[in-house]
C-alpha cells in the first residue's frame, strides 16, 4: 500500500498540468455533489437526534469521494500525499507545487461548476426554502471558526481524508474501494471538521444565495437575512479557507503521508539495509 501510494503521488506530480488541471476539475465536482447530496439529507433533519443526523449527512456525503477514487480524479486534499514521492527524492519541490496548484485551481473552478447549476437549477428553492437554509447555515458556522480551530479542524479532516484514500489502495473490488472510502468520510462529515475543498461548493453557494435571494425566500424559509450578515467573501478567504487548507495540507500531506513514508520507507529500509548488503534507501532521498 505504502508503495502503492508513493508511485501514485509520483504519477501524479509528473504528469502532463492538464490532465491534472481536467481531472481536478471533476473531482471538484464530484465533492460538490457529495454537499448537495449532504444537504438534502439535512432538510427536515432537526427533528432526528443530532448524532443520527450527522452520520447520516456522513454517509451521503462519502459519495463524493467515492466518485473521485473509482473515476481517478484528482482530489487537492488527497494529492498532499505527493508529499511521500518528495520525501524520496523522486520529485522536486516545483513539481510539488505546480501539482497543487494546478490541483487546487482546478477543484476550485468545478466546485463552482456546480454551485452555478444548483443555483440556475432553482435546487436551493426546494421545500420551501429548507434547502437553501441548510446551505445558509452550513456556511456560516464555517466561517465562523477561529484561525486556529479551523486549521485544526482541516487537519483532523484530512486525516480522514487521506486515510481513507490509503485504505483504498487496498481494495482489489470497486466494492472493496467504496467500503473503505465511505466510513472514514462520514466520520469526518458528521464530527464536523472542514475539508478545503467541500468548502470551495458550500460555502460560495451561501453567498450567492445570501446575495440574490429575495424577500419570500426568506419568509418561506423562516429565516432573517441580517442573521447571516458574517458570511461575506473576506470571512471565507480568512476565516476558513486559508487556515483549512493550510490544515489540510499538514493532516494529510504530513501526518499521514510523511509518517507511512517514515514508518515503511526509511525504518523498514535502514532494518533491511543489512540485508541488501548494506545498500539501505537509495541516496539522494529525503526532503
Amino acid at each position: 500500500m505504502a508503495k502503492t501510494a508513493e508511485d501514485a503521488a509520483y504519477a501524479k506530480a509528473t504528469g502532463r498540468p492538464l490532465k491534472s488541471f481536467l481531472l481536478g476539475l471533476t473531482a471538484g465536482g464530484y465533492i460538490a455533489l457529495g454537499f448537495v447530496f449532504f444537504t438534502t439529507s439535512q432538510v427536515g433533519a432537526a427533528d432526528l437526534p443530532y448524532g443520527v443526523a450527522k452520520v447520516l449527512g456522513g454517509v451521503v456525503f462519502a459519495t463524493g469521494l467515492v466518485l473521485v477514487v473509482l473515476t481517478g480524479a484528482e482530489l487537492f486534499t488527497s494529492s498532499t500525499l505527493t508529499l511521500t514521492a518528495r520525501a524520496s527524492g523522486r520529485i522536486t519541490w516545483g513539481q510539488l507545487l505546480r501539482n497543487w496548484g494546478v490541483v487546487y485551481v482546478a477543484n476550485f473552478l468545478g466546485a463552482l461548476t456546480i454551485v452555478a447549476l444548483v443555483y440556475l437549477g432553482g435546487t436551493w428553492r426546494n421545500a420551501d426554502g429548507g434547502w437553501g437554509a441548510v446551505v445558509l447555515t452550513t456556511s456560516l458556522s464555517k466561517v465562523s471558526h477561529g484561525f486556529l480551530e479551523a486549521f485544526v479542524l482541516g487537519v483532523l479532516c484530512n486525516l480522514m481524508v487521506c486515510l481513507a484514500i490509503w485504505a483504498a489502495y487496498s481494495g482489489r473490488t470497486t466494492t472493496d474501494k467504496i467500503f473503505a472510502v465511505t466510513m472514514p468520510i462520514a466520520l469526518f462529515v458528521a464530527a464536523g471538521f472542514e475539508h478545503s475543498v467541500a468548502n470551495m461548493f458550500m460555502v460560495p453557494l451561501g453567498l450567492l444565495i445570501k446575495t440574490t435571494a429575495g424577500a419570500d425566500f426568506w419568509s418561506g424559509a423562516g429565516l432573517v437575512e441580517g442573521d447571516y450578515a458574517g458570511l461575506t467573501v473576506e470571512a471565507f478567504l480568512a476565516d476558513n479557507l486559508l487556515p483549512v487548507t493550510l490544515g489540510n495540507i499538514v493532516g494529510g500531506g504530513v501526518m499521514i503521508g510523511v509518517l507511512y513514508w517514515t514508518i515503511f520507507h526509511h525504518v523498514d529500509g535502514a532494518k533491511q539495509a543489512p540485508e541488501r548488503g548494506g545498500k539501505g534507501v537509495a541516496s539522494g532521498a529525503g526532503f
